[in-house]
């Protein structure tokens, strides 16, 4: 069983109980300032039980630790105050949330929905400059590797045709 104690300067503890010959013992698993997801894995990868996140949170909760919020949730958070002060994002980047927010389909309601390459090039969005960088130059790399189609006879170009006047 794990659970959540409050540690020294301000240094929370998840802790994990077993028992032993002599009597019941408990062993930390992670020590944190604020519980996140990479100390909740930290956490697991340590535990001999499996732990649950949702479950590691509540814990959190409980003993007053303070707990991250999920990054989907932290970027509704932010995204909910910027529509408050009246700064809304582009059209089209609306229009994806809109569409990934909703349970149906934009075309089963009667909508107009999203194009199939706006909807691809939205997972492309938070992606950092630095990485769309090195993914276009891999496809190029690619590109560079693919067979060229052989060319029969020399090529004819369309005769162009002088203004005189």
């Amino acid at each position: 069983m794990a659970y959540i104690v409050a540690g020294r300067a301000k240094r929370w503890e998840i802790r994990e109980s077993h028992t032993t010959p002599n009597g019941p013992r408990s062993r930390t698993l992670a020590t944190f300032r604020a519980l996140t997801p990479d100390v909740i894995e930290r956490a697991r990868q340590r535990a001999a039980k499996p732990l649950s996140a949702a479950g590691l949170r509540q814990a959190a909760l409980r003993a007053g630790a303070p707990v991250e919020l999920p990054a989907a949730e932290r970027a509704a958070r932010e995204l909910l105050g910027e529509l408050a002060a009246g700064r809304r994002p582009p059209r089209g980047i609306g229009l994806l949330l809109a569409e990934r927010l909703d349970d149906e389909p934009a075309s089963r309601l009667g909508r107009t929905g999203v194009s199939d390459s706006a909807r691809a090039a939205g997972g492309w969005v938070a992606v950092s400059a630095d990485r769309r960088g090195e993914t276009l130059r891999e496809l190029l790399l690619l590109a560079d590797k693919l067979p060229r189609p052989r060319r029969r006879g020399a090529l004819a170009f369309p005769p162009v045709a002088s203004a005189r006047t």
